[in-house]
């Protein structure tokens, strides 16, 4: 539903006390309303000791009212005067400021005339109160205007009503005659419709100027745009593809580390039953010492001691770092190499670590020694490729 406009004047909005503009407005219980200092200064008065009444109706009021500032009626007073800024803002550009009358002290009305021998603007009522009191004498009026200095010559206290143009400046009748004399001068109306005209020709060429500027700017913004959004297109089909890659050849290499793991894990099982049963001989063989160690017949002790056998060779262990060599060593520089041909060469570098991880699984018995020599611990990762060919060729890597 479209709000519902309201026409108001600043009279409404008035304070009956100071003539001016509500500030926090308060509304007394007869329904006036006032500005809160404008209504406390007039009942705290002398006259108004004991007697507190309204200033237009006359309403008297006993006890004293208690005074809230009214929030609606200042919320519309705000809106009323935010609305006439900028009103005044937009009827600015189309004419001249209004001058106000210099006498008017309660309210300023707009001032009708100037006078430059007062140097002071009037309205319609004071204009004729300067009238009457310099009837007698020539006092020179002029269209109300705020800088009346400015419209004086300096030298000679006269109105500037021409412009030289050998000076570039506003003259009076009198430097034409002295100062000026033999100079191109014309009278400032006519000058200001020159130059008015002529500044109107140079904005309307610099307005065009900037739209000319601002279409191209546009038109930039959306082809970066198109173009961004076309490379960022490109660029998630390739890494999609290439994290698809990645993802597959990480589950594998992870398959081929369990089947490493399998294998050592495997070997070091059957060491281990190996010596749970060698553990389960020597609790028998303890047992039966443990037995013979409590018989008094020192004879049958020495014939059946010679029975117990206590295993004195140790147990060879798995070659923990055949294991660790393989999965830290052998397979991180197999993937150096895959990740350096991870498009061009994907089935070929995953058959080469195969093959090593094979070889690693029947090398994995071997000692520290007999170990195949490791690769450079300081390959690089940072193989960039040199031309767009191979950065696709590599897929960005």
């Amino acid at each position: 539903m479209a709000a519902a406009t309201i026409s108001v004047d600043q009279d409404q909005f008035c304070c009956p006390v100071c003539l001016e503009v509500l500030r926090d407005p308060v509304t007394i219980p007869c329904g006036h309303s006032y500005c809160l200092d404008c209504i406390e200064d007039y009942w705290n008065r002398d006259k108004q000791k004991d007697q507190y009444s309204c200033p237009q109706c006359r309403q008297v009021f006993n006890p004293r009212p208690l005074l809230s500032r009214n929030t609606v009626l200042g919320e519309v007073v705000e809106k009323f005067l935010r609305s006439e800024q900028l009103r005044a803002a937009a009827q600015h550009l189309d004419r001249p400021e209004e001058v106000k009358c210099s006498v008017c002290r309660v309210r300023n009305s707009r001032a009708v005339k100037s006078c430059l021998s007062c140097l002071e603007s009037y309205c319609i009522s004071h204009l004729k109160v300067h009238e009457e009191r310099f009837h007698r004498k020539a006092h020179q009026l002029i269209p109300a205007s705020d800088q009346l200095r400015d419209k004086l010559c300096q030298q000679h206290e006269k109105l500037l009503r021409l412009y030289c143009h050998t000076d570039q400046q506003c003259v009076c009748s009198q430097c034409v005659k002295e100062k000026h004399k033999g100079h191109d001068t014309v009278s400032v109306v006519d000058e200001r419709a020159t130059q008015q005209k002529r500044l109107r020709e140079t904005s309307l060429k610099s307005v065009q100027k900037m739209r000319d500027t601002e279409k191209e700017l546009r038109y930039i913004i959306r082809y970066i745009k198109h173009c961004t959004e076309a490379a960022m297109e490109e660029s998630e089909r390739i890494f999609s593809k290439l994290i698809r890659s990645i993802e597959k050849q990480s589950s594998e290499v992870k398959e081929l580390i369990r089947i490493q793991e399998r294998v050592a894990v495997s070997q070091a099982e059957e060491v281990l039953d190996k010596i749970q049963r060698e553990i389960a001989e020597l609790r028998r063989t303890e047992a039966e010492l443990e037995r013979l160690s409590h018989t008094e017949d020192d004879i049958h002790f020495l014939q059946k001691c010679k029975s117990l056998h206590f295993p004195t060779k140790a147990v060879e262990m798995p070659n923990t770092d055949a294991m660790t060599y393989s999965m830290y060593k052998t397979i991180g520089g197999a993937l150096v190499d895959l990740k350096d041909r991870l498009n061009d060469a994907l089935q070929k570098d995953f058959n080469k670590l195969s093959n090593k991880v094979i070889s690693l699984k029947d090398n994995s018995h071997l000692s520290t020694s007999e170990k195949p020599k490791a690769k450079d611990p300081d390959i690089s990762f940072n193989t960039d490729p040199k031309s767009r060919a191979e950065f696709l060729q590599s897929g960005g890597l």
